[in-house]
């Protein structure tokens, strides 16, 4: 969905062609896979992060032109709503001083984003979902003015037939309706990208899917939306909902949503590929030029952009992606599981974590994917968004008596998953000082079982108890987080609630 799309309304012919059109796409994809024409293990990796632009009272700022204009680097690009920004860092290897690399980037880059967002009277805030947001800033006309998110916008409105209903219920309930997608952009994430031969995609995308509701437990930063508490975090309901095409007969009808944790375990890429042509209508049958079979039979590599446009519109927490670079194409598993934030600090110790487990999990003998049904994963995911570090979770059972426990997500992330983790970014090649850092932060994390969502729900129950009314609590509450974000100490060890005026 990043590159400019362009078109006008769609007549039954032009999704009749698009359809097919995806079908060659996806056979070419088999071709290029059965001819081994991916690129070799690179050790790539990528990331992106969502960020939200704020006031000086902590409220929303629909300036992101503006921002942008002023910012005037490709590294920083709009994202769905008026309010938000995303910064894309350039692929890196994963080995040596990596991490330290990244830190210094991100902080250079958000550093010089905040002063130019200042020359507007905005700032950045790197947060799963702004706090301060009202239902009254999600609207279509706070959509960012690029043609490719009013386009989806009007095709999923149109495909839904009837207003979005969003209805969470957590530590409150949240009811609400809204006529546009806007509220999916109160989601701001952090995206990671990994490269990998399609040999290993299979257990790549397995592993991540296995440790995404470990990852959602820690790294949870998404705890308030619309002045509501609802869950932990609170992003993967949100978006569920606030993308969900389907009215209620086809919910009840068992219809998949178009944002989706996945139903098994998978074999190879192409079953993903194929499940998106299966399940998910088109949402924008835009066709290209390129006959890819013609392409693949010449010898070329095909840029099926039929294909990698439906993958956009496909909202899975760990997707697939084609891509091709000098010429040769490649897989990468995105990782979009994360919230973005607190710190910069906390954002590569959440890469840590992620890049090395996966690594480990995908190497062993008996992986947890073979020994922890898929049901299981699935219903983890959605207690890690409920709970947060309070999760507790489904997990094999160590030896090979086999069985699910239940554990802490704290005491397994302490006892299996951290020296877990170690191995594979060993396996990296990772500086070991890089690694033992931050890794650390993870276990001081896991230690003080804080988090960014236990930080913001202390500090604004601290806040609502020194006798601030729900509106002036959470303001303060996100205030003070975004002083304390600046500063960039990790957020376990952030001091607790607002300081006295």
């Amino acid at each position: 969905m990043g590159e400019k799309v362009v078109a006008g309304a769609f007549d039954l012919s032009d999704r009749q062609k698009y359809r097919k059109k995806l079908h060659q796409c996806l056979e070419a994809l088999s071709g290029l896979l059965a001819e081994r024409r991916f690129d070799r293990p690179r050790n790539l990796m990528g990331m992106e992060i969502e960020l939200n632009l704020t006031g000086a009272d902590a409220m929303p700022k629909m300036l992101n032109g503006e921002v942008l204009e002023r910012i005037a680097s490709h590294d920083f690009q709009t994202e769905l709503g008026m309010f938000n920004l995303e910064v894309n860092i350039v692929p890196h290897h994963l080995s040596g001083r990596v991490l330290d690399q990244l830190a210094e980037e991100l902080r250079t880059g958000l550093g010089y984003a905040d002063r130019k967002a200042g020359e507007v009277d905005a700032g950045i805030m790197m947060i799963g979902i702004l706090p301060t947001l009202g239902r009254d800033d999600m609207v279509r006309s706070n959509l960012s003015d690029v043609d490719r998110y009013a386009l989806l916008n009007d095709q999923m409105v149109a495909a839904r037939g009837e207003d979005f209903s969003l209805d969470i219920e957590g530590v409150e309930r949240l009811v609400a309706t809204a006529g546009s997608i806007t509220p999916e952009a109160a989601c701001t994430s952090l995206q990671l990208h990994l490269q990998v031969t399609p040999e290993r995609f299979a257990d790549v995308w397995n592993a991540a899917q296995a440790v995404a509701a470990v990852q959602v437990a820690l790294g949870a930063n998404s705890p308030f939306l619309f002045g509501r508490e609802v869950w932990r975090e609170s992003r993967p309901p949100l978006f569920e909902q606030a993308t969900d095409t389907r009215p209620p007969e086809l919910r009840n009808q068992g219809v998949r949503p178009r944002t989706w944790f996945g139903e098994k375990w998978i074999g190879s890429v192409e079953e993903l590929f194929e499940e998106n042509l299966r399940y998910f209508p088109p949402l924008l049958p835009i066709c290209d030029e390129e006959e890819p079979l013609r392409v693949l039979a010449d010898g070329g590599v095909p840029q099926l952009k039929e294909l990698v446009l439906h993958n956009g519109t496909v909202y899975r927490w760990n997707r697939p992606v084609y891509g091709i670079a000098d010429g040769v194409p490649h897989l990468r598993v995105e990782n979009r599981v994360l919230p973005a934030g607190p710190t910069v600090a906390d954002v590569i110790a959440n890469t840590a974590l992620y890049y090395g487990l996966v690594r480990a999990m995908a190497e062993e003998s008996r992986p947890v994917w073979t020994r922890m049904p898929f049901s299981a994963a699935a219903e983890n995911f959605e207690t890690a968004c409920r709970h947060g570090i309070d999760a507790e979770l489904l997990w094999p059972r160590p030896g090979r008596s086999g069985g699910l426990t239940r554990v802490p997500v704290t005491k397994l992330v302490r006892d299996e998953l951290l020296p877990l983790a170690a191995s594979g970014l060993d396996g990296w090649n990772i500086e070991p000082a890089d690694r033992d850092h931050y890794l650390g932060i993870i276990e001081e994390r896991c230690k003080r079982r804080t988090n960014g969502a236990s930080w913001q729900a202390d500090a604004y129950h601290r806040a609502r108890e020194a006798g601030l009314d729900r509106g002036a609590a959470l303001a303060a509450m996100t205030r003070r987080y975004g002083e304390l974000m600046q500063g960039g100490d990790p957020v376990h060890s952030w001091p607790a609630g607002i300081p006295e005026p």
